[in-house]
């Protein structure tokens, strides 16, 4: 593949990626699941291929973006107030517990974070292209989905920051974790200034030139330069996208700039789940089974058990909650970054354990409606007094 310009190689993935989103439209197959699965099934012809991994994560920052547009400042205060508490039951079940499990299993302290921290973070990308591809970004869990997505963004990048510094050796001082979070600070407080005291002056000026070539210049400039000040700053990219995206949407003109955007998004979105796959490497077999199958089984239980119960906290119903917890069992993103700090053999692990989870998660997604009006009739319904006819004297 290196000998093929890369013109030509992007219009033959181009095609295929039209192909592979027709039938899957066609057969009703999630589209991000069919892209994930391709990649895996040709990813030892693209080895290192650098300017595939580029595309793809400026698809994966428009989409943060995008997403960043849907929460204005006064949205986002109001949210973080009701998150914490499943931020924190979401580390302890899903991190904690798969820790606990890999030290049950034999593995040292350093192999069980590992582990603990690739079965942590629900898939950012998955969770958002799902939401927006069945149309339930409008829907009440939604808020509590990106809110939690938003929460593992923050932690999952400490995480990596930790690890790293372990494989390179770096002693891990309340020095080193308090400047991580610093960084956190600084990124997250310039996003409110520049929003509050730049971006919400300029409504008149948006809404003036919005139709004019030179705005989706501007837009994905802001995105794509936020995005790379995270990674400047040793973050993650996802985090800093989201941030340009709340900046913008102080403007006023969410809707207008999100048109303007995703039509580079949807050329862009599809090489990120391709790249994704092509990052799984299911080696020569399959390492660890017994912990394998025991940690798929508490990916499913854990992020029910947390969305449910974090969605309840949150204020949602008990009928949205199912269909909340029901709907963030898929790992992604930063479960492939962190195996990528792993020694070869917990990186197969982790790559088959990656796998495995998007698939269930993702059929799982799917039904999670089905389910919630079934548990919700089933257990709910049912069991409400029914109300007696008054009679009449």
């Amino acid at each position: 593949m290196e000998n093929i310009p890369f013109l030509l190689l992007a219009g033959l993935i181009l095609c295929v990626f039209f192909l592979v989103s027709f039938t899957s439209e066609k057969f009703r197959l999630p589209s991000v699941l069919v892209y994930i699965i391709l990649g895996v099934a040709v990813s030892s012809f693209f080895v290192e291929i650098e300017a595939i991994h580029t595309v793809a994560e400026i698809g994966i920052v428009l989409l943060f973006f995008i997403l960043g547009l849907e929460f204005p400042m006064a949205r986002m205060v109001n949210i973080s107030k009701k998150i914490w508490p499943a931020g924190v039951m979401d580390v302890g079940l899903n991190l904690g517990v798969a820790m606990g499990v890999a030290l049950v299993f034999g593995l040292d302290i350093i192999s069980a974070f590992i582990i603990g921290s690739v079965a942590y973070a629900t898939s950012s990308s998955i969770s958002a292209k799902m939401l927006e591809e069945k149309k339930r970004l409008a829907n009440p869990e939604a808020e509590f989905i990106l809110a939690l997505l938003i929460f593992e963004d923050l932690v999952a990048p400490i995480l990596v920051s930790f690890i790293a510094g372990i494989q390179s050796g770096e002693e891990m001082t309340f020095i080193f974790m308090g400047f991580l979070l610093f960084k956190i600070i600084i990124l997250l407080v310039g996003a409110i200034l520049i929003g509050h005291y730049g971006f919400k002056k300029m409504n008149q000026f948006v809404a003036k030139h919005i139709q004019h070539e030179f705005m989706p210049l501007l837009a994905v400039g802001i995105a794509l330069g936020y995005a790379g000040l995270a990674i400047f700053l040793g973050l993650s990219e996802v985090l800093g996208a989201f941030l340009a995206g709340v900046m913008l949407s102080e403007t006023g003109r969410s809707q207008e700039l999100e048109k303007l955007i995703v039509p580079i998004r949807n050329l862009t979105l599809p090489f990120f789940f391709f790249w994704f796959g092509t990052t799984i490497d299911l080696g020569e077999g399959v390492p660890f089974i017994g912990m394998m199958i025991t940690l798929i089984i508490w990916a499913v239980f854990g992020k029910i058990i947390t969305a449910y119960f974090g969605s309840r906290l949150f204020g949602l119903s008990r009928k949205v909650s199912c269909r909340a917890a029901f709907s963030m069992v898929q790992r992604g993103e930063f479960s492939a970054i962190i195996a990528s700090l792993a020694l070869p053999q917990l990186r197969i692990f982790s790559g088959i354990y990656i796998l495995f989870t998007a698939f269930i998660g993702v059929m799982l997604f799917n039904r999670a409606p089905a389910i919630a009006n079934w548990y919700n009739d089933k257990w709910y319904r049912k069991s409400a007094p029914v109300k007696q006819p008054v009679s009449k004297v």
